[in-house]
C-alpha cells in the first residue's frame, strides 16, 4: 500500500488535490 501526505501552507492547493484524489476513487483520511 502506498501512503501519500499532502502538506503545505494556506492557499497551496491541498484541498483541491484532495478533491481530485477523491474523484479518482482514492481513499482519503483528513486529520
Amino acid at each position: 500500500m502506498l501512503a501519500i501526505g499532502l502538506t503545505g501552507g494556506i492557499g497551496s492547493g491541498k484541498s483541491t488535490i484532495a478533491k481530485y484524489f477523491s474523484r479518482l476513487g482514492i481513499p482519503l483520511i483528513d486529520a
